[in-house]
């Protein structure tokens, strides 16, 4: 995901940065700086690579292809009217991360001393585990089914560019459960009824029909036994048992086998790969090695519950009307403090 971002976004003149005998480079600054932004905010990353599909992603799979072909008709059509506009607009549609990208990434990122996990099917699976294992502690994507696959903690717009100016929003997945009044499994059916990548939904239900149906019938399979089939269409051959199944019990590596470790990044080796082989800036590497090395050795500050004790809130679950959440539950002495939150990472 981040690859496709800076293959999109980083260009000059309408086309992708590129080295002195025309090697795509966008993704290598983007990792670069992104990560560096990172780590001199105090978080300490870790990237997780897709690995293969699942069948079931087959029929997702295939209409991206067919956008991809439908953004080739548009771009020749642009190309030909000579609407510069419209090129760029299609162009971006077209862009693909290829192994090259990815290997290269991953050679960087090695450089840099920030660990990576090559997972075996879905990365967000894989995440999930992760976070579950307390190997990490959040998962930072734009993609929600983090939180289908049990991710405790999932962190939106970390990924968006600096210009954007969006804080990042962090959601727990024991809130959502908690307001929504749904087991995980409920939670499972809900996102399937509200549209996945492993199965069409019910034509005719949308979000809020999706969780009044959870909410009553507690089961896709009780929702079909009551649902007018005359007003919503069910697929043919719905494989949403399938679908739930990938959710639950996700193809992923043992976070047990997995060791994170952030170590001292090679600046020679920085240097000789991006400035030797890419063409980057020898100073700008230079600078950018030295920040990581240093944010390394810098004690990061705490977290504020670790000053104070935690103690029951006598008013918790009293709001009429409203679910109580976990964090309603907890009081802690009152201070103003002013907190300084770090920009969206680039």
């Amino acid at each position: 995901m981040c690859m496709y971002q800076f293959l999109v976004a980083v260009r000059q003149e309408g086309a992708n940065l590129t080295s002195a005998d025309g090697e795509t480079t966008s993704h290598l600054m983007g990792m670069f700086y992104r990560t560096i932004r990172m780590v001199d905010n105090g978080i300490k990353p870790c990237y997780v690579f897709d690995g293969k599909p699942p069948e079931m992603k087959g029929g997702e799979l295939a209409k991206r292809a067919e956008r991809r072909e439908e953004a080739q008709k548009a771009l020749s059509q642009a190309e030909e009217q000579g609407n510069q506009q419209d090129i760029d607009k299609f162009s971006r549609r077209l862009v693909k991360v290829t192994k090259t990208h990815v290997d290269e990434c991953k050679q960087l990122l090695k450089l840099m001393g920030i660990p990576f996990v090559e997972a075996p099917c879905e990365a967000e699976a894989q995440c999930a585990a992760l976070v579950k294992a307390g190997k990490v502690y959040g998962t930072a994507t734009e993609d929600m089914d983090a939180l289908t696959f049990g991710s405790n903690v999932l962190l939106r717009h970390m990924t968006f560019s600096e210009a954007r100016k969006m804080p990042i929003k962090e959601f727990h997945l024991s809130n959502v459960l908690a307001e929504t009044g749904l087991s995980q499994q409920e939670f499972i059916d809900l996102c399937i009824l509200m549209g996945c990548d492993y199965c069409d939904s019910i034509r005719g239900i949308g979000p809020k029909r999706a969780i009044e149906l959870i909410q009553k019938h507690r089961s896709i399979e009780t929702i079909l036994q009551h649902l007018d089939k005359n007003k919503y269409t069910v697929p043919e051959e719905w494989q949403f048992s399938e679908a739930r199944r990938l959710f639950v019990e996700p193809e992923v590596a043992d976070p047990a086998d997995i060791e994170l470790k952030w170590v001292e990044p090679d600046e020679d080796g920085l240097v000789a790969f991006m400035c030797g082989d890419k063409g980057f800036n020898e100073e700008r590497i230079r600078n950018g090695a030295k920040k990581l090395s240093k944010a390394r050795n810098t004690t990061t500050q705490g977290r504020l519950d670790s000053f104070f004790k935690v103690l029951p809130n006598p008013n918790a679950g009293k709001r009429k009307g409203y679910p109580v959440r976990p964090a309603d539950d907890v009081s802690f002495p009152v201070f103003a403090l002013a907190v300084a939150v770090p920009s969206a990472i680039y």
